[in-house]
This record gives C-alpha cells, structure tokens and sequence, in this order.
C-alpha cells in the first residue's frame, strides 16, 4: 500500500509574475498530486499538495527552485494529515 501525504507550502522570493503557478501546475499533473496554488497579497505562492507520498516529495522539491524566470528565497513546509480533501489541482485566484 502507497503512503499518502499532505503538505500546506509557503514559497518566498520572486515567485510572482513569473508564472510559478502555471508552472506548478504542470508538475501537480506530471506527479499526480492533487489540491491548489494561488498567489498571497503579500507576495508569497500558497500550495496545498496531497497524494501519493514519494510523488509529493518530489513537487515540493520543484519548488524550492520553481520555474527558471523565479527566484525561490525559502519554502516553509508544514506536513498535515492526509484526508483526501482535493480530487485535482488547480489555481486559485
């Protein structure tokens, strides 16, 4: 049985107006993750990223570079319990 994990995510530095949450996006897909992104007021990306456990390991390690126009300064991890809450992924505005 395949480990299921839920990671909340605060990405930090010139992460918008970069197309971080497109970009994010394309690997939510690629790994199979599910739940969201969305750009902060206060400059920052949000994501929530749950799913098989190995594969949201591996978008949360994206993200701490993101795509190559960002400048990721600092990711602020906080592991939550897996309930399945998102059947996909998709941007928040």
């Amino acid at each position: 049985m395949e480990n299921k994990k839920a990671v909340h995510l605060v990405i930090k530095g010139r992460v918008q107006g970069v197309a971080f949450r497109w970009y994010a996006m394309k690997k939510a897909v690629e790994f199979d993750v599910s739940g969201y992104v969305k750009n902060n007021i206060n400059g920052n990306v949000e994501m929530f990223i749950e799913g098989n456990e190995k594969n949201v390991d591996s978008v949360v390690n994206w993200c701490r570079t993101g795509p190559p126009s960002a400048d990721v300064n600092e990711v602020e991890e906080y592991v939550e319990d897996f309930i399945g809450k998102y059947s996909k992924f998709e941007i928040l505005y």
